[in-house]
This record gives C-alpha cells, structure tokens and sequence, in this order.
C-alpha cells in the first residue's frame, strides 16, 4: 500500500461474516501496489441476488474482499493487512442482521442498510 485506506468499517451482513471479512478498509485503486502474489488471487463469483465478487488468496484462504475489482475504491478485509491502518472504525452497517452474541464496542454510527454516499 502506498497510502491508507479512506475508510474502515464493519458489515454486519450474514454474506460478510460468512467470509470472515466484516471489517472492511476501503482503498483507492490508484493506492494498491502489486509486489508480488496477484496470480495467487482467486475469483469467487455468487449467485443471484449478489453481485460483488469476492476474492481470496488460493494458498492460504485470506479474504481480500474485491481486491481485482475495475472500481476506483474498493473493499478489502481489514484483517489482511499486517501493519495498523492508522484509522478507527467509522461505521457498522446492517446492524439488523448482526447475531445477538455479538455486542458493538465502539461509538461509530450504525445503519440499518449501506450508509447515506457509501
């Protein structure tokens, strides 16, 4: 990465915590860098009524939320990166779906569905 994420926050959705990526950092695609391992990125393609692909390593199964994806900002699982992101959680989303075990530690503002100009 060469600059940080604009934005970090947290899906409560059943689709994204299905895939261990409900914290998500937001980056533009002029910030990523390939170094090395693109050709190990995996395509999950789903089935109606979704339609964002997701992507994971094929070597060791990290989500990469959209990662390969052609828009100018993406999603990508906030646990893949190895240094700190340098921003707090700005948001959870979908919080109707969120399971009852879980509890919201942090004052960010929550949101029923994808927040107002996400």
């Amino acid at each position: 990465m060469i600059n940080a994420p604009s934005f970090v926050g947290t899906c409560h959705c059943s689709r994204c915590r299905k895939v261990g990526a409900s914290t998500i950092a937001f980056v533009k695609k002029d910030d990523l860098r390939w170094i090395a391992g693109r050709e190990y990125v995996q395509i999950f393609a789903p089935s109606a009524p979704y339609f964002y692909a997701r992507c994971f390593c094929k070597i060791c199964g990290t989500s990469l939320g959209e990662i390969l994806s052609s828009e100018d900002s993406f999603p990508i699982a906030a646990n893949a990166f190895d240094d700190d992101l340098g921003l707090k959680n700005q948001s959870h989303e979908f919080v109707g779906e969120k399971p009852s075990w879980y509890r919201i530690g942090d004052d960010a503002p929550q949101h029923d569905r994808h927040p107002q100009g996400a």
